[in-house]
């Protein structure tokens, strides 16, 4: 039941944030940075760049831009690395 309250509690404030950044408009001063602690925090917590984007209705470049603003430690893409031939 928890694990339930919790996933509709994230679902609904997706909601609610998607709902208040109509796409194309601008994100300045106080809201930004509600925005961008906002973000930051679920970055932090594992969600990707592309996740927040969908969720958010804006695009991937502003989330990244966002969260480089805010002075977040970017993840790496990850995948296999190529290691030098013997």
């Amino acid at each position: 039941m928890a694990g339930d309250n919790a996933a509709v509690t994230a679902s609904l404030r997706e909601v609610l944030v998607a709902e208040t950044l109509k796409k194309g408009t601008r994100v300045t001063g106080a809201e930004r940075d509600k925005l961008a602690e906002q973000l930051k925090k679920r970055y932090d917590s594992g969600e990707s760049i592309r996740a927040l984007a969908a969720a958010t209705g804006r695009s991937y470049g502003f989330i990244h831009r966002i969260l480089t603003e805010s002075g977040v430690n970017l993840r790496g893409r990850g995948g296999a690395t190529r290691g030098k031939k013997s």
